[in-house]
C-alpha cells in the first residue's frame, strides 16, 4: 500500500483510477480501504476475492475447467488440476494446468505463459497466501467505498468464477460487474478489442453502461435528469459521437441518450448483427432506462431500429424522428460483396456484410407494418445526393399514419453536415 500511495504523491495526482489484475486486487482493496479519498475509481481484472473473504472453492475450477472439455489438452490439464487440488507438486503440475488459465490456447497465450515465470516473485507468495488478509476488518471500509468500481470475470476463468466475481462486486455502493465472454484468466490476451472497449468505457466520466437483452451498451446522456427524454441513434459505422453537436442543442430542453449499437463504439461486439438485433437492443436500452414515451431520432441504420421497434410496440415510442434511413425495399442493383479496408476500424466489419445481405433481401413485413406506427412521425430525407432514394422515403410517409416528410439537402449524413438545418427541423416537429 505504500508503494501505491508513494506512487500517486510522486505524479503528483489528487485522486488515481487504479486498475488491478489476479493478486493485485487484493492490495488495491487494502489500498481503498486506506486511502479511499484518493481514489477517482476502482477497476479490478479477475480478481482475487480473498482480501474480502470470499473463497475460491476447488468446486470452482473444476466447473471452470470443464467448460473447455472439448479442447485437446483438457484430459492432461485436467488431470494435472486434480492432482494439484489433492496437494501435489505445484512446480511439477502447473505447466499441465496452464491452458484452463487461457481463452485460447494459442501461440499468443504459450508466449505469455513463458514469460510468466521470470515476472513472479515466489518469497510473496506468503504475503498473499491464506491468512494474510483480516476480511471483517476490510468489508466495513468496501461497504463505504464511494467511487465507481468494475469487476470483471473471464467466462473460463475459476479464480475467480464469474460468480464469486459477482459477490466481490456486490460489497461496493457503486459497484459493476461483467463477463468477458470467451476469456480465462487474461482477458487482455484473448480478446484485446473487447477489453479495452469495456475498460474505457468505464474509465471515461462521460461515457456510462448498461447490461441490455445481454448485450453492454456504452452511452452518453446530456441535460438534467428531470427533463423529456430524448434517444439519439446513429446509423452504421458510427457512434453515439456523432450526436454531440445535436445533443448539445437539445441538452438545453431534454434529458439526452445517445447509445452506441452493439458492434460499435464502447458497447460490445459479438460478431452478429441484424436490423432485428439493433432493434432489439434499443428495446432493452429504453427499459433498462425507463425511458417509455421518449423521443426517438434515428439517422440510417439507427432509424431502422426505430422505426421497426414503433412498428412492434406501439406505445413505447412517444415521437419519431426517422433520418435518412433505407425503406427495406430490396436493392436495384444488389450491394455486392465488399472487402474489409486495412485499417483499425471503431466498429466491427461484421456489420458490413450482415446488414448488407439485409438490404439485398430485406424482411417484407417491415414495410407491411408501416401502417401499425402510432406515434408522431417525421422523416428527414438528405435529398438528391444522398445514396437513399428519396421517393422511397416519400412512399414510408404516406403509409404511415399522419407522417411529416421533410427534404434536407445535406446528402445521407444530414444532422452532422447541416445540423442547424435539422434542428430547424425538429423545431418545426414540436421538439426543440
Amino acid at each position: 500500500m505504500a508503494d501505491v500511495e508513494a506512487l500517486r504523491e510522486h505524479l503528483g495526482l489528487d485522486r488515481i483510477d487504479l486498475l488491478a489484475h489476479s493478486a493485485g486486487a487484493n492490495l488495491a482493496l487494502l489500498y481503498a480501504a486506506r486511502h479511499p479519498e484518493r481514489l477517482r475509481s476502482l477497476t479490478l481484472i479477475t480478481p482475487s476475492t480473498r482480501a474480502a473473504g470470499i473463497e475460491v472453492t476447488d468446486q470452482d475450477v473444476r466447473e471452470a475447467a470443464e467448460l473447455r472439455s472439448g479442447e485437446s489438452w483438457y484430459a492432461e490439464a485436467r488431470a494435472a488440476q486434480e492432482a494439484l487440488l489433492a496437494g501435489g507438486p505445484f512446480a511439477a503440475l502447473w505447466p499441465a494446468v496452464r491452458p484452463l488459465t487461457y481463452g485460447r490456447w494459442d501461440d499468443t497465450a504459450r508466449a505469455h505463459a513463458a514469460a510468466s515465470a521470470g515476472q513472479t516473485n515466489p518469497e510473496a507468495r506468503g504475503r498473499y497466501d491464506e491468512g494474510a488478509y483480516d476480511p471483517a476488518a476490510l468489508l466495513p471500509a468496501l461497504r463505504e467505498l464511494a467511487v465507481p468500481v468494475l469487476v470483471l470475470a473471464g467466462e473460463y476463468d475459476g479464480h475467480p468464477s464469474p460468480d464469486r466475481a459477482t459477490e466481490l462486486a456486490a460489497l461496493f455502493p457503486y459497484g459493476e460487474f461483467t463477463v468477458q465472454r470467451g476469456a480465462g484468466h487474461f482477458p487482455w490476451l484473448d480478446d484485446p478489442g473487447g477489453f479495452s472497449r469495456t475498460v474505457a468505457a468505464f474509465l471515461a466520466p462521460e461515457v456510462l453502461t448498461v447490461h441490455a437483452g445481454g448485450v453492454r451498451l456504452a452511452y452518453r446522456v446530456w441535460g438534467e435528469p428531470s427533463a423529456p427524454p430524448v434517444v439519439l441513434l446513429h446509423g452504421r459505422a458510427g457512434s453515439s459521437l456523432t450526436w454531440t453537436r445535436v445533443a448539445g442543442e437539445l441538452a438545453a430542453g431534454h434529458r439526452v441518450y445517445a447509445p452506441d449499437f452493439r458492434g460499435h463504439g464502447l458497447s460490445d461486439w459479438p460478431g452478429r448483427y441484424s436490423f432485428e438485433l439493433f432493434r432489439d437492443d434499443l428495446h432493452a436500452f429504453l427499459e433498462a432506462r425507463n425511458l417509455a414515451g421518449a423521443t426517438v431520432i434515428g439517422h440510417s441504420m439507427g432509424g431502422v431500429a426505430a422505426y421497426l421497434l414503433a412498428q412492434r410496440e406501439p406505445g413505447l415510442i412517444g415521437r419519431l424522428v426517422i433520418e435518412d434511413a433505407p425503406p427495406l425495399l430490396p436493392l436495384d442493383p444488389p450491394r455486392p460483396q465488399v472487402e474489409r479496408p486495412e485499417v483499425e476500424l471503431d466498429f466491427d466489419w461484421s456489420v458490413v456484410p450482415d446488414i448488407d445481405a439485409q438490404l439485398n433481401d430485406p424482411d417484407p413485413t417491415s414495410r407491411e407494418r408501416l401502417a401499425e406506427i402510432t406515434a408522431p412521425t417525421l422523416i428527414i430525407g438528405g435529398g438528391a445526393t444522398s445514396h437513399i432514394d428519396q421517393e422511397q422515403l416519400a412512399g414510408m410517409a404516406r403509409i404511415i399514419p399522419g407522417a411529416v416528410f421533410a427534404t434536407i439537402e445535406a446528402g445521407h449524413l444530414v444532422h452532422t453536415t447541416r445540423p442547424e438545418e435539422f434542428l430547424a427541423a425538429l423545431r418545426s416537429f414540436g421538439l426543440v
